[in-house]
């Protein structure tokens, strides 16, 4: 086994008589953060979109200069599996260069691996973890996104604004669907409406075409749903193929335009709530789309690489703020002082319980693309 910088100092310490003392990132030659992420598996395309966001927003801070040493950042692939989530954790932790950590991309993982930082102290940063108790979990959890408890109202108070009574609610099996359900369900009924089905389905379903059925025979107003791109794509298309025109509404997690380009026309039409656009006026927002489609070949970045940017960008202004001697407290203690992060996906504060305060945004695709409601 190698020998660390960090071993031989408390070595050479220790035969000096001197009693050792912790090793801060000036005596190294760089901070380090981690960041937990699923790189393999069926949610990979999630992970990559992650990875080249970091590394993107890396890039440009080691370049500003802000830190007279540079930041590393150590990838760990997770599988989106808990199990490898808490491994991923317990190796962070025992890693003594490392001052704080970033992800998981599902509320499950994320809240797995929490338990592990909480116990250890050290700050978790999470760009997509949405279940409302992720962040109550320790003052170590932090979020940059909206959570269903947010949305759920958001979006419940937009349906029913439109007049829509009676709604019919899907979403995938999991800790994040739940919430999706119980969030706007319970607002839907507060407002004077009916949640008049429920469903739950397995993330990657290849057929809705039962369950649309279902739907349809419950008479809705509308349909709320809790999906990502691809089971978007797949559930606007069937409904299309089965001719059943009920108005859709869904989460910001739907956000990416590649469900439009895997529904085509059939993505018409369908409403969501969202944080980020790639064809906003705003010049952090181009610089970043240009940057992304530099690494990606030309392809827009949709919502989820944009919080995962900003996500980063906040931790590496927080590492900043610590200096070269960061410590997991100290990091942990500027990221909970964030105010006003002039983000990508909107300016960005954390509250007391580290929750993201974000404004969000009505859109719907318009023509091929995602656009503001007016």
């Amino acid at each position: 086994m190698s020998m660390t910088r960090r071993t031989w100092l408390g070595l050479v310490a220790a035969a000096a008589g001197i009693a050792a003392l912790p090793v801060t990132a000036s005596a190294q030659d760089a901070v380090y953060l981690g960041y937990q992420l699923p790189l393999t598996g069926n949610t990979a395309q999630y992970g990559q979109d992650f990875k080249t966001a970091a590394e993107i927003a890396l890039k440009d801070f080691n370049a500003s200069g802000k830190l007279s040493v540079p930041v590393e950042i150590i990838f760990e692939d997770s599988r989106s599996d808990a199990k490898e989530g808490i491994a991923i954790a317990r190796k962070f932790v025992d890693d003594d260069r490392i001052v704080a950590v970033l992800g998981d991309f599902t509320s499950t993982v994320s809240m797995a691996a929490a338990q592990v930082y909480k116990k250890a102290g050290m700050a978790q940063l999470s760009q997509t973890a949405s279940h409302p108790d992720y962040a109550k979990i320790s003052e170590w959890q932090f979020r940059n996104i909206t959570t269903q408890a947010q949305e759920g109202v958001f979006n419940a108070d937009w349906m029913n604004d439109k007049g829509y009574k009676k709604i019919a609610v899907i979403a995938e099996q999991t800790d994040w669907g739940q919430s999706v359900v119980k969030d706007f369900a319970e607002k839907v009924e507060a407002n004077g409406g009916e949640v008049v089905f429920t469903e739950f389905f397995n993330r990657g379903l290849p057929d809705f075409r039962s369950l649309i059925t279902k739907i349809e025979r419950a008479e809705p107003d509308a349909i709320y749903t809790g999906f990502f791109y691809e089971d978007g794509a797949q559930f606007m298309k069937q409904m299309q193929q089965l001719g059943v025109d009920i108005p859709v509404h869904s989460t910001s997690a739907a956000y990416n335009q590649k469900l439009v380009e895997l529904a085509g026309p059939a993505a018409e039409g369908l409403f969501l709530t969202a944080t980020f656009l790639p064809n906003s006026d705003a010049e952090n927002v181009k610089i970043f789309v240009e940057e992304w489609k530099a690494a990606r070949d030309g392809a827009e970045p949709g919502q989820f690489p944009a919080q995962a940017y900003d996500a980063v960008n906040i931790m590496l202004e927080a590492v900043a703020a610590a200096g070269p001697d960061a410590t997991r407290e100290s990091v942990r203690d500027a990221l909970a002082a964030t105010k006003d992060f002039p983000g990508v996906t909107g300016v960005t504060s954390f509250d007391e319980n580290g929750e993201a305060l974000k404004q969000l945004t009505k859109a719907t695709v318009k023509d091929g693309t995602f656009v503001p409601v007016e």
